[in-house]
């Protein structure tokens, strides 16, 4: 992440004149680019500025780059806060309403229609289960792929893989994100300032204080995988529970909506409300929908609580994006010029890839139990794990679960 904040700060130095306003806004806008959103982030961004920059020349390219540099450094889903901001400066905080609303609503509508036909029509035999098997199975190697990714983009020197390394081993043994996000950036923060001394004497406080809460906390039971599609129905948990679940996602996503996975997760499968195996589904249903990834909270929220959930879910998910753009952004470029918190936040950002990858290995251990044939099962990884590394196109993710979920019914059923 330190490379990522030092472009984005080189980034701000490009454009310094406030410039003048936007041109008069026509009904652009408000068009939903959010229909079109495959592809993931670099996809929407690259949509938004064909439209913005390129054909209707509503900023320039140099003030662009300026404003996506300051939301790459902020957690949350990147593209749907450039829409907001974009329509704040056009027409207010009524336009970055609407623009934000637009990104978003396609998806969420899709994935409410989605996760009410998951239970209310269900599965009337095996086929479609072993289709969302496989599907279960290929999500896992698109995870693997992300942490990879978002590593290789983080994890630039050996004090950010040690800390995600000790992040993602503590994870395994139960220990709070709470703990491990806070202690991870301050122990890089001392790394940076060359207090190797006091960083590792702030690891070892960390570890003492989580082998003790985990010696004294419940350990939380996995659950079992959920029942068949025509009998499961959504659960009734507290929708202020599920409403924090959200906004935890909102603010903790660094580098891409996969880092809300291990979050959303925490919150929701050891209390017994979503079944891993569940949770997969939701996340294979929003890579084969136009939207942003992280729209899979909607999904976990409607399992979780019915159609309150998903809606409490979501808003909480999005909601600091809003509040990003529509209320900080005046204050946003002072704190990313910041240098003194670059490396706390390149620290955390660490602990981030170590929990994405504790969260993968501790679904495929749930998974490799549902399937019928292990041998097929790790065929079905491997191939998913080969096209996400080998296929570039926008369309990939859905191209390789549509491949998973064929493949789980000739072999998994």
């Amino acid at each position: 992440m330190v490379g990522s904040i030092e472009a984005s700060l080189r980034l701000l130095q490009v454009d310094n004149d406030p410039g003048a306003p936007f041109p008069p806004v026509d009904q652009a806008l408000a068009e939903p680019d959010g229909l079109l959103a495959f592809g993931g982030p670099v996809a929407q961004i690259a949509m938004i500025r064909r439209e913005l920059v390129d054909k209707e020349a509503w900023i320039s390219s140099a003030r662009f780059n300026r404003l996506l540099a300051v939301l790459q450094v902020l957690p949350g889903p990147e593209a749907h806060e450039l829409c907001v901001h974009l329509g704040v400066r056009a027409k207010g905080r009524l336009g970055g309403l609407l623009a934000g609303l637009g990104f978003m609503t396609p998806g969420f509508l899709l994935m409410l229609v989605l996760a009410w036909g998951y239970f209310a029509i269900g599965a009337h035999g095996p086929a479609l289960q072993a289709a969302f098997l496989g599907a279960q199975v290929a999500v896992l190697g698109l995870i693997a792929r992300a942490a990879h990714r978002i590593g290789e983009h983080i994890l630039i020197d050996r004090g950010l893989w040690m800390i995600a390394l000790l992040c993602g081993v503590g994870s395994l043994a139960g220990v709070s994100f709470w703990l491990l996000l806070p202690a991870a950036g301050l122990a890089y923060a001392l790394i940076r300032l060359d207090h190797r001394r006091l960083a590792a004497l702030a690891m070892i406080v960390t570890a003492a204080v989580a082998w003790a809460l985990v010696l004294t906390t419940p350990s939380a039971t996995v659950t079992a995988p959920p029942p068949a599609l025509s009998t499961a129905i959504p659960g009734h948990a507290p929708v202020w529970i599920l409403l924090i679940t959200g906004l935890k996602a909102g603010l903790l996503t660094f580098g891409g909506a996969y880092t809300a996975i291990p979050f959303v997760r925490a919150d929701v499968v050891p209390r017994g409300w979503v079944a891993d195996a569940m949770f997969l589904d939701g996340v294979a249903l929003a890579q084969v929908i136009p939207a942003p990834l992280i729209i899979f909270g909607t999904f976990v929220g409607y399992a979780a609580g019915g159609f309150a959930g998903a809606i409490v879910m979501t808003i909480g998910i999005f909601l600091p994006a809003f509040a990003f753009s529509m209320i900080f952004y005046d204050r946003l470029e002072a704190v990313v010029r910041m240098k003194g918190l670059h490396a706390f936040l390149d620290g955390i950002a660490a602990c981030v890839v170590g929990l994405i990858a504790a969260t993968a290995l501790q679904l495929g251990f749930v998974t490799a139990k549902a399937v019928p044939s292990l041998p097929i099962a790790l065929a079905i990884l491997v191939a998913a794990l080969a096209g996400a590394y080998l296929i570039k196109h926008r369309l990939a993710a859905p191209a390789i679960l549509a491949a998973a979920a064929l493949a789980g019914v000739l072999f998994l059923s």
